[in-house]
C-alpha cells in the first residue's frame, strides 16, 4: 500500500488543505493490516471526495483521486473472500441500423469497466458486466458491423452477446406467441426488422430470460445505443463530458440496502423528446439569436461566448412542459458558440446555421441539459415513469414487459410508469443516475436511423414520428386517468375505456393547435427578421448559404407544422380518430390477458426459451 498511485495523488493533489479528512483516512488505510478495515475506509473515503469533486465548479483534477480510489478498492474485494456477491449486470442495448452510435456505446461500458473497474477481471474478462446486443437493423452491412463490434470488444475483455434476428425468431417459436402478439409482434414476417423498440426489448426480455442465473444476483440493465456512460458539466461557461459517475457500484448499493424492485434514470445531453413537441422552444431562442446578432456587427468578435446555463428545469425544451408537472419555460434560452479559433459574429452565424437541421433528428442546439450533482442515495424517490433509455430491474420483474408494443406509439415509457406505480408503490424509484445522451453522429450531422423521420433532399417530414407522439400523448394521459380510477387492478368497460380516450384526444387536439398556432407565429417572425434588409447578413459577403440554411430551416418548419402539414389533417380527421381510438381501447381491454399470458409464459417455459 506504501506504493499505491492514491497516495502520490492525494499527496500531488493541487488543494491538499481541502481534503484534510481523506488524508487522514489514508493513512489509517496504509498503516492496517486488515483488509476489512481498508476497505470500509475506501468506502468512507469515496463520498468524501466525491462531494468535495462536485462542491461549486466541477474539479476535474479530483476526479482521477476519485477513480483510483475505486481502483484501489476493487483490487481489496477478492482477498477477503473468494465469493464476492455483489450484483452482476447485464447491459441490453436495442440497436437497429446504428453502428456507430453503439461503436460509441460499446467504448462508453469498456471506459467505464477500466475507470472503475466494478467486479475485477478473470482470465481477460470483466467478471460482472456482460453486454447484450438486440439487433433490429434492417440493413445488412450494419448487422454485420454490429456483429463485429461484439467481437471487438469481447476480444478486448468486455464480454458482448449478439442476439440477433434468427434467434429472436427462434425463441419466438419457442413459447405461444400467437398469445402474445401485442407484446412480441409476430415470428412469421420475412422482413423481421425496424419492429420497434418495444417489441425488441420485450424479445430481449425473453433472452434475458434464458440468461438469468438463479445462483447469483443479477440486473437487467436497459440503455439506447445513443447513450454513453458519460455525463455533461459545465466548468468556466464550457460544455464537458467526464466519467464521473461509477454506475455499477452506486447501483448495486442503492438494490442491496433498499427495498426496491425498478429504478429508472434519466439522461442528460440532447433531450429525450421528439422534436414535433420541442420547434416552439427552439424557435423562441432563434428569434433571440437573431434579434440580438442584429445588435451585433459582424466582423466584430463573436458575442455569443456567453457562460452556458444549466437548463432552469429538466423540461425546459417541451413545448407542453406543463402537461408533465413542469413550469412552463418563458424564458428565452441564448445560444454558445462552438467555435474556438478567433472567429467573428459572421462566422458564428454561418456555424449556427449548419446546425439548424440537427434539430429534425431531436437536438436542441440551446436547451441541453446538464448534469446537477447530489448524494446519489439522496435522490432516490418514488418514480412514476420509466426512461426506456436507462432503467435497471431485477429478474423477477421480467414479468413488466412494455406494454402496448404492437401499437408502436411514443411514449411507452411513461405509460408503463403509470401502470408500475400503481402496482409497485414504492419499491418504483428513480435516481439521479443520468447517461449522456447524444441524438446525432458528428461524422454525418444526423442520426444513422430514426423511425418517423425522413430526409428528402432538403426537406425533413416528421409526420412519422408526429403521430406517434401524439397518439403516444392519448394514450398515456388516458393511461394515467385509468388508473387513477383503479386500473389493472381494477377492470374498467369498454364503454369507460373508450370514452376516456375520446375525451383525451379532444384535450390534445386542442393543446396541439394551439401550440401549432404560436410555432407559426414565431415562423413568420424570424422569416421576417431574416428577409429585413437592414440586417447586415443581407448585405455581408459569404453569407448567403448561412441565410438559405436558416430559410430551409423555416421550410421544414412550414412543411411540418403549417396550413398544409399532414399531421394535423390525421389529428383531426374524424374516421383516423375513431380508428386510434379503437385500436387503443382493444389493446387497453387486452391488457390483463397479456399479463397472464406472459407470466404464464415466463413461468413454464424457464427452461426451453
Amino acid at each position: 500500500m506504501n506504493d499505491c498511485k492514491l497516495k502520490q495523488l492525494l499527496t500531488n493533489y493541487k488543494n491538499a488543505g481541502a481534503i484534510e479528512l481523506v488524508l487522514t483516512q489514508f493513512e489509517r488505510i496504509n498503516n492496517s493490516t486488515i483488509n476489512s478495515d481498508k476497505i470500509k475506509l475506501y468506502q468512507t473515503c469515496i463520498p468524501i471526495i466525491e462531494k468535495i469533486m462536485w462542491q461549486g465548479q466541477f474539479d476535474s483534477d479530483l476526479l482521477d483521486i476519485y477513480q483510483q480510489c475505486f481502483i484501489e478498492l476493487e483490487n481489496l474485494i477478492p482477498d477477503i473472500t473468494a465469493l464476492d456477491n455483489r450484483h452482476e449486470f447485464i447491459i441490453a442495448i436495442p440497436v437497429a441500423d446504428r453502428p456507430q452510435h453503439l461503436k460509441s456505446c460499446l467504448h462508453s461500458i469498456y471506459t467505464l469497466c477500466e475507470t472503475y473497474n466494478y467486479g475485477g477481471s478473470q482470465n481477460g474478462k470483466y467478471r460482472k458486466i456482460k453486454v447484450l446486443i438486440s439487433d433490429d437493423s434492417k440493413h445488412p452491412s450494419n448487422k454485420s458491423e454490429n456483429i463485429n463490434l461484439t467481437e471487438v470488444f469481447s476480444n478486448k475483455g468486455l464480454e458482448v452477446i449478439y442476439f440477433g434476428q434468427d434467434e429472436q425468431k427462434e425463441i419466438l417459436h419457442s413459447i405461444d406467441y400467437q398469445k402474445t402478439q401485442n407484446i412480441t409482434g409476430m415470428a412469421e414476417p420475412e422482413n423481421f426488422y425496424h419492429k420497434g423498440a418495444s417489441i425488441t426489448r420485450n424479445i430481449t426480455y425473453l433472452k434475458l430470460q434464458q440468461l438469468r442465473d438463479n445462483n447469483k444476483s443479477t440486473l437487467f440493465y436497459f440503455i439506447d445505443s445513443d447513450q454513453e456512460f458519460k455525463i455533461n458539466t459545465l466548468i468556466n461557461g464550457e460544455n464537458r463530458e467526464f466519467y464521473a459517475i461509477n454506475y455499477f457500484y452506486h447501483l448495486d448499493r442503492i438494490f442491496s440496502q433498499e427495498e426496491i424492485s425498478i429504478l429508472t434514470g434519466k439522461v442528460v445531453g440532447d433531450p429525450p423528446v421528439s422534436p414535433s413537441v420541442m420547434a416552439g422552444t427552439f424557435l423562441e431562442d432563434l428569434l433571440y439569436f437573431i434579434k440580438k446578432s442584429s445588435r451585433l456587427k459582424p466582423v466584430e468578435a463573436c458575442g455569443f461566448h456567453n457562460d452556458i446555463k444549466s437548463s432552469d428545469d429538466d423540461a425546459s425544451y417541451h413545448d407542453m412542459a406543463e402537461l408533465f408537472g413542469f413550469k412552463d419555460s418563458k424564458n428565452d434560452h441564448d445560444y454558445h458558440c462552438t467555435l474556438s479559433d478567433p472567429h467573428n459574429n459572421a462566422d458564428c452565424f454561418s456555424d449556427f446555421s449548419s446546425k439548424l437541421k440537427h434539430f429534425f433528428d431531436g437536438e436542441h442546439p440551446t436547451r441541453k441539459t446538464y448534469y446537477q450533482h447530489d448524494d446519489i442515495l439522496n435522490t432516490i424517490k418514488p418514480a412514476r415513469t420509466i426512461y426506456t433509455g436507462n432503467y435497471i430491474f431485477k429478474p423477477e420483474c421480467l414479468k413488466y414487459f412494455i406494454p402496448f408494443a404492437n401499437l408502436k406509439l411514443r411514449m411507452a415509457g411513461p405509460v408503463l410508469g403509470r401502470l408500475l406505480k400503481s402496482e409497485l408503490g414504492e419499491k418504483f424509484v428513480s435516481a439521479n443516475l443520468p447517461m449522456l445522451h447524444k441524438r446525432t453522429v458528428n461524422t454525418i450531422g444526423q442520426s444513422e436511423f430514426r423511425p418517423g423521420v425522413d430526409h428528402h433532399d432538403e426537406t425533413i417530414d416528421l409526420s412519422g414520428e408526429f403521430t406517434r407522439q401524439f397518439f403516444g400523448d392519448v394514450m398515456l394521459f388516458s393511461m394515467i386517468e385509468l388508473t387513477n380510477q383503479g386500473f389493472p387492478e381494477k377492470s374498467l368497460s369498454a364503454t369507460i375505456i373508450n370514452k376516456t380516450i375520446r375525451k383525451t384526444i379532444t384535450s390534445m387536439q386542442s393543446k396541439y393547435f394551439s401550440k401549432r398556432d404560436e410555432i407559426l407565429r414565431k415562423k413568420e417572425t424570424l422569416l421576417k427578421l431574416l428577409d429585413d434588409s437592414v440586417n447586415w447578413w443581407s448585405s455581408t459577403a459569404g453569407l448567403s448559404t448561412a441565410v438559405l440554411n436558416f430559410k430551409t430551416f423555416i421550410d421544414n418548419i412550414n412543411f411540418n407544422f403549417g396550413d398544409n402539414a399532414s399531421i394535423y389533417t390525421i389529428i383531426n380527421t374524424e374516421d383516423v380518430i375513431i380508428k386510434h381510438q379503437q385500436i387503443i381501447t382493444d389493446a387497453i381491454l387486452a391488457y390483463k390477458n397479456d399479463m397472464d399470458s406472459w407470466q404464464n409464459i415466463l413461468a413454464n417455459n424457464r427452461n426451453q426459451i
